[in-house]
């Protein structure tokens, strides 16, 4: 036998060896190529302080504005879903022991929105809780305090407080990427009690929170947890994370409006928020306890599918609202004795029995729309010159009445065989471009609202070429942004009506006056009827007078019971000549100064729009002096004008 067989074999051994060697070193250096960006992700997990470390390497690089907040997360968040190893979830112990970072003025807020943006491209969904001064219950008014703090975590225990009473009455405009996180449909808020806190902030400051998931519904739907002390906070923290949580009265009704918060202060509110956080992840399976999160977990749309059916919905329990609840409580045990107050000092306050008393929580009770307000049909001049965009019945009015030629189907036009009254100035006008049917501020697309930008109490008294054919001013609104929208225009009205002495309140209330002779008169009349011969004879006597001078009846005619019948049923409100509605005063102070004044008026609402929702799907070409070079050119600054 030769001997090559034996040398073979070793070189093959070698080759096979060396080549196994390789390989295995190019998988350990791809290994260390994608190691960095997914320590990245989980860093702020495994650092027991990771918001100042975070911050700084923050400050250190470039910014480039260039880029939407919105548009931006949603960036990474695809990036996000491409990464192929697990993310690690912090145990609840890791996660309350992150730090809160307090936020005061748009500038803090904007140096760690870009952590807070990556926390959420890994995790879209934020623990929520408000905090507002406790001590008196309700104001003098009847109306709850409103927020001085929000709370919001991230999944790996990054917390803000956001101080509230600094964006108070305008004071500061809210920074954009915090308005848009609140109201983005793809971040979920949870915590207990998140829809009602998102009611109050909507109420106080006009910001829409969307997107929430109240923590009690979660645990009455996995009823393989064990839940034994209720629903509250701090009975969920208990039973379901070990964790106790401080609520003494001397914290939960401390000063939140304090010019500087003790760090007590700020351990119990990020604690609130931490917590909300935790339950989340424990009651989905996504804790430490379940092991590392797969990818499909971080994804909206895989957080959403396990809350089905609990998105923005109030929670309706009974007897365990925690917390709030007891909160709601006090506050009608303060309403009761203030009532049995004013009985007793013979100041009765007597609800109108006839009005429904009850008050809906913003945002609902309004009716969307059921058909899309743009259909985007076209109507062009004889000739082919595009004339605007309007709706298909409209479009097919023409096609009926023999006035019109259907040029094409997609998208569909109709020609007419007559000459128009008016021709656009230029091929650049609103009215010729497609609008999409979506929330012009948030861009949802299920169901809106119209919205007037200049409302229509001070549109109504417009003259006539200010308010025909003007859809300018018409937007389309979700329910969300339409209330927080309606919030914000209050704040304006009342600057109005302090600029121009034009007091807002109940139109009827103001417009008729009560006649204190004619009331007097009328229940004399039916004290005469219901009483009769029961009253004493001088008593009588003098309510007979009163009505006799009242019908200017002489001593001797007789009152008969058709009279007294007559009288009683006396209307006893009277039209105030002198009245003017809010609405009239301001627009005829704008009009005293012409054409020019009443476009001003126009533009600040327009304008308040824009600084108070920030819309980021306005139909091109829409502006705020939309139409006032039109006007000028037709109508001389001049112009008599006479309002409606």
């Amino acid at each position: 036998m030769s001997h090559r067989g034996p040398l073979a074999a070793v070189v093959t051994t070698v080759l096979g060896v060396t080549l196994g060697g390789l390989i295995a070193w190019r998988v350990y250096r791809t290994k260390r190529k994608r190691l960095p960006s997914i320590q990245k992700a989980a860093e702020p997990v495994e650092a027991p302080h990771p918001v100042e470390e975070e911050r700084n390497a923050e400050e250190h690089q470039p910014t480039t504005p260039t880029h939407h907040p919105a548009e931006e997360l949603k960036a990474v968040q695809s990036q996000s879903t491409q990464l192929p190893s697990p993310i690690l979830i912090p145990s609840s112990v890791q996660l309350l022991g992150v730090e809160p970072v307090m936020v005061s003025s748009e500038e803090e807020w904007q140096q760690l929105w870009p952590l807070m943006q990556k926390e959420l491209s890994v995790f879209p969904v934020l623990g929520l809780d408000c905090e507002w001064v406790k001590s008196n219950g309700v104001s003098v008014k009847g109306r709850a305090s409103a927020v001085s703090l929000l709370q919001m975590a991230s999944y790996s225990g990054l917390t803000v407080l956001v101080r509230l009473p600094s964006f108070r009455s305008g004071q500061q405009l809210f920074p954009l990427s915090l308005m848009e996180v609140l109201r983005d449909p793809h971040v979920l808020k949870v915590g207990v009690g998140c829809y009602e806190d998102g009611k109050r902030l909507t109420r106080d400051y006009g910001l829409a929170l969307a997107c929430t998931v109240d923590l009690r519904y979660l645990a009455l739907r996995q009823r393989q947890v064990p839940v034994t002390n209720g629903l509250s906070l701090k009975s969920l923290a208990a039973d379901l994370l070990n964790v106790s949580l401080d609520k003494s009265m001397e914290l939960r009704c401390s000063d939140w409006e304090a010019d500087q918060l003790t760090v007590e202060q700020m351990t119990y509110a990020a604690r609130d928020a931490q917590v909300s956080i935790a339950l989340f992840l424990r009651l989905l399976g996504l804790g430490s306890e379940a092991g590392p999160a797969s990818s499909s977990g971080r994804s909206y749309a895989e957080l959403a599918s396990r809350c089905q059916g609990l998105v923005d919905v109030p929670f309706r329990g009974r007897g365990d609202g925690g917390d709030k609840a007891a909160d709601g409580d006090r506050r009608r045990r303060t309403r009761k004795l203030a009532t049995c107050e004013n009985q007793e000092s013979g100041d009765q306050q007597v609800p109108d029995p006839r009005k429904n008393n009850k008050r809906k929580p913003l945002g609902v009770g309004y009716s969307t729309r059921k058909s899309p307000l743009y259909d985007n049909c076209f109507l062009y001049a004889p000739d082919g010159q595009p004339l605007c965009t309007c709706d298909k019945k409209k479009a097919k009015w023409y096609l009926d009445k023999g006035i019109g030629v259907l040029h094409s189907e997609d998208p569909f036009v109709v020609r007419l065989l007559f000459e128009p009254s008016g021709r656009p100035d230029s091929q650049q006008d609103y009215y010729l471009t497609a609008k999409e049917n979506l929330c012009v501020v948030c861009g949802k697309a299920d169901s809106y609202i119209r919205k007037n930008i200049v409302p229509h109490e001070y549109r109504r008294h417009f003259p006539t070429e200010m308010k025909d054919h003007n859809s300018h001013d018409i937007l389309l609104l979700c329910s969300s942004c339409h209330a927080a929208s309606n919030v914000h225009d209050g704040f304006l009205k009342q600057q109005l009506a302090d600029e121009f002495a034009a007091p807002q309140g109940c139109e009827e209330g103001v417009r008729l006056l009560e006649d204190p002779d004619r009331r007097r008169v009328r229940s004399a009349a039916r004290a005469l009827l219901t009483a009769g011969d029961g009253l004493p004879e001088a008593r009588r006597q003098e309510l007979q007078e009163a009505i006799k001078n009242f019908l200017n009846l002489n001593e001797e005619q007789e009152l008969t019971k058709e009279a007294l019948q007559q009288v009683a049923g006396l209307e006893t409100r009277i039209f105030n000549d002198a009245y003017v509605p809010h609405g009239l005063k301001v627009v005829q102070a704008h009009a005293n100064q012409g054409l020019r004044g009443l476009m001003e008026l126009e533009r600040r609402w327009r304008q308040h729009f824009l600084n108070t929702m920030r819309p980021r799907h306005l139909p091109p070409l829409w502006s705020v002096d939309h139409n006032h070079k039109k006007f000028l050119r037709r109508y001389s600054e001049d112009v008599h004008i006479e309002l409606k």
